[in-house]
């Protein structure tokens, strides 16, 4: 059963929506990225959709021979990671987890933090070097940014924002390790370059856009098999990096539980990126921007916002989300916004019962500045089922 809405607008495909909590700049994004010739079939709206870059956050764009480099953003291979442990929730209390959150930030960097030698994450960061030499070989103006940036210090680094480390518990009261994190700045380089520069394309060949952020590549160019190595680095590096830090924060978490381990599967999974995929018959590029991949039978992960649950969840194979679903919550305020709305009083009472900054510098991040996690899920019951249910007793934020 397909729950979705369509919105059809001359001259474009359709938009197909997940939800009806939509604003009227997220709508109008939505038609312009339908406008676009190169779009296949259709636009798929994620119920967590709201404006971001040129193209919405919650969106799924399907493209014949062109990628729109703001559409994968700036934060390329940004995702999810969970793990389940053998730690019990009766393990813990308030002490121990607060001296856990002080074990996790003495290893992992955290903000604008970066690991202060380079050979700490080593092992991981050879395995980039031949592809990143040759991106700098065809792109060296400004991809060699990437040298200055120290990249193999930021390996192992979890950012700022709304990126997260938690220890939450399941409806059984098994513990796991959830994070969330990108390809953090050397991803961040690359994609405001290729971003740069498609603008610039389109302004020089007189391309009339909607939005100068929804300029594309052409399949064929050289600008566009640049863009495509560039992504995969990132995206690559981007799942290595959650990794890593898992590794990092088990080291962190057994200062404290000198028994855990990892007990069961791990999720590791993107929700900025493009891929190639064969939909409706033919094969396609998928960029998710704010969405996760949820073919049948595939476990992905869906965080609320700081302070209230998330879900692990089986996808169920729909196409007409081209096989894909939420990402999370979804903001319903800007940063600023939120800034100005809520205090920390209003933090401390919507993240009770949870270790975690308490403070000025992550207001922007709290509940209320996110649409309602329970809403988002209860929408695209046609898209995932839910395997677990967790809440966090421990948030580590940059």
């Amino acid at each position: 059963m397909t729950i979705c809405k369509v919105i059809s607008d001359t001259g474009a495909v359709p938009v197909k929506i997940w939800t009806d909590d939509v604003d009227v700049g997220s709508i109008e994004q939505l038609k312009n990225v339908a406008r676009l010739p190169f779009v296949f079939h259709h636009v798929a709206a994620m119920p967590d959709v709201h404006v971001g870059m040129g193209a919405t956050i919650g969106s799924v764009i399907a493209t014949r021979e062109a990628v729109i480099p703001a559409a994968v953003g700036v934060d390329i291979g940004c995702g999810m990671l969970a793990a389940k442990t053998n730690l019990r929730r009766g393990d813990t209390d308030t002490k121990s987890l607060g001296e856990a959150m002080k074990s996790i930030l003495r290893r992992t960097p955290v903000g604008f933090q970066q690991h202060k030698d380079k050979n700490i994450h080593w092992d991981a960061c050879r395995l980039f070097e031949d592809d990143l030499n040759e991106l700098l070989s065809r792109e060296p103006k400004v991809l060699s940014d990437m040298k200055s940036r120290h990249w193999t210090n930021e390996m192992g680094s979890l950012g700022g924002g709304n990126h997260f480390i938690e220890l939450s518990a399941d409806e059984n009261d098994d513990l796991w390790v959830m994070l969330h994190t990108g390809s953090r700045g050397p991803g961040n380089v690359m994609a405001s370059f290729f971003i740069r520069k498609a603008k610039a394309l389109a302004q020089a060949a007189g391309v009339e856009l909607p939005d100068w952020n929804l300029a594309s590549f052409r399949e064929g160019t050289r600008d566009f098999e640049n863009y495509m190595l560039a992504t995969a680095w990132a995206q690559r590096y981007a799942f290595v990096n959650r990794q890593e830090i898992l590794a990092d924060v088990m080291k962190s978490l057994a200062d404290i539980w000198p028994g855990i381990q990892l007990d069961g599967e791990v999720i590791n999974c993107h929700h900025n990126y493009v891929e190639k995929e064969e939909h409706f018959g033919e094969k396609v590029w998928v960029t998710r921007k704010g969405a996760i991949r949820a073919q049948a039978g595939e476990m992905g992960i869906i965080p609320g916002s700081m302070g209230t649950r998330s879900y692990l969840v089986r996808g169920l194979g729909n196409a007409e989300s081209f096989n894909s679903s939420s990402h999370g919550a979804g903001r319903k305020m800007s940063r600023t916004q939120a800034q100005k709305a809520f205090s920390v009083e209003d933090l401390r009472r919507q993240t009770e019962g949870v270790v975690c900054r308490q403070d000025k510098g992550v207001i922007d991040e709290i509940p209320g500045a996110y649409k309602r996690i329970e809403d988002v899920m209860a929408n695209q019951t046609d898209l995932t089922e839910t395997v677990h249910t967790l809440k966090q007793v421990l948030c580590v934020k940059g």
